[in-house]
């Protein structure tokens, strides 16, 4: 199809109107404005601002975490921190029907390297199509596709390094065009419960060429930190990123876990963003972002499923036992299967106002089982009710894994009922 010089021109303003739309339904209003007035719309910039639903709510400050599979499109040296098998998709509706849906997959390893794979699609609604006299020529829509080939490995006991390949296609109209980018990053955990972040994204491309004119993705540079606090049931954590044209710009963000339902808060430039995710027994957990934008909410929704992998667990069999009854003692069945070996662990049991009424503890791998009859920290037996436990596990490392909060009941009363009189 042959096209006059007008409507060529038309064609490109009205794709870089297209890339700045994406641009600044994925970012902070006043940040999206900046770049587009800088740049006019560079090339892959809704890839650089793209978070997922659970990073959003951070404010996108994630280069430190190591906390899902898509993080590694931000720094893939994050993939040696996570613990589980995790299936991961995600979906965001940004304005007039453009949307981004992602799928991740991560495989941690123990002598071998932790390879992940992440793709994104972007889809377009329809735009007009118009000449030089704004008179309409049909429409045309963009469809841009990211696949992320990742792997990364420790090098020391608190310390990675990860690369990407990234392979990107995008498509506008009848053309299209594809390229090859590569992505680098380190992890480190200097002290408990600190990490710090660096990635370098796009570098060596990818390059697209879309009639006959090439474009390349802007080299980028992130750096972070993230501070776990309260015992692992709070996060902060901060980032830098510097971008080829539009230059420098911050992100923050925290995080504070109740039980299985975390809650999250970040700021990225001027723009308010949160979230929150509800994790169940079974390894599945949902995810919800969303941040304040001027044409109003963009919200974002995930699944992920963790199975296998690293991680520590126990279960109390039976759940329900008497110490006056036929079922006098519960067995603590612990199951830990550790990246390192096991350094330390311990056991807890809390009432429900919190307090420790009884714990075991240990050095070295922890036994397949431990016996409760009931009764304290005193020796005394405890009082009908439920208790919660929690496994422990510590690493040689230094690394911390806690399994799943469970409960065991006491039960001496005995079946209950009522006897009629008459």
């Amino acid at each position: 199809m042959k096209t006059s010089k007008t409507e060529r021109t038309t064609w490109r303003n009205r794709a870089a109107g297209l890339a700045c739309i994406l641009a600044l339904a994925s970012c902070a209003p006043q940040a999206a404005r900046a770049a587009s007035d800088a740049n006019g719309g560079l090339p892959g910039d809704w890839l650089s601002r793209y978070a997922s639903p659970w990073s959003v709510g951070l404010g996108g400050a994630t280069v430190a975490t190591g906390h899902e599979p898509q993080g590694a499109l931000w720094n893939p040296a994050g993939l040696s921190w996570l613990r589980r098998n995790t299936v991961q998709a995600t979906t965001t509706r940004l304005f007039d029907d453009t949307s981004v849906s992602g799928l991740a997959f991560a495989v941690p390893g123990d002598r071998l390297p932790t390879f992940g794979l992440n793709i994104l699609y972007l889809k377009s609604g329809e735009f007009e199509r118009t000449n030089e006299l704004n008179e309409s020529l049909g429409t045309f829509d963009e469809g841009d596709m990211v696949v992320a080939a990742g792997a990364s490995h420790r090098i020391a006991d608190r310390l990675s390094v990860g690369a990407n390949v990234k392979l990107v296609r995008q498509t506008v109209e009848e053309f299209s065009g594809g390229g090859i980018g590569f992505d680098l990053g380190v992890m480190a955990e200097p002290l408990a419960g600190v990490r710090l972040g660096a990635s370098a994204l796009n570098l060596g491309g990818p390059t697209i060429t879309l009639r006959e004119k090439d474009e390349s993705y802007a080299q980028e540079l992130r750096g972070g930190v993230a501070v776990s606090l309260l015992q692992g049931a709070g996060l902060v954590s901060a980032e830098a990123v510097h971008r080829e044209g539009p230059g420098a710009e911050y992100r923050i963000g925290g995080q504070f876990s109740v039980g299985a339902l975390d809650l999250r808060l970040g700021w990225h430039i001027e723009n308010i963003a949160a979230g929150f995710s509800y994790t169940f027994d079974n390894g599945l957990s949902l995810d919800y972002g969303m941040n304040d934008h001027e044409l109003g909410m963009v919200h974002r929704f995930g699944v992920n499923y963790a199975f296998g992998g690293f991680f520590a667990d126990t279960e109390a069999k039976p759940a329900v036992f008497s110490p006056m009854g036929r079922q006098p003692v519960t067995r603590f069945v612990i199951t830990a299967h550790t990246r390192d070996d096991v350094d330390s662990w311990t056991l807890t049991i809390t009432d429900r106002s919190g307090e420790v009424v009884r714990s075991y503890a240990g050095q070295g791998q922890p036994p397949a089982h431990i016996v409760w009859d009931g009764k304290g920290r005193t020796g005394l037996p405890l009082p009908d009710g439920r208790y919660t436990y929690v496994l422990r596990v510590t690493e040689t490392d230094g690394r911390v894994t806690d399994g799943r909060a469970r409960t065991v009941e006491i039960a001496t009363g005995g079946p209950q009922g009522s006897i009629g009189v008459q």
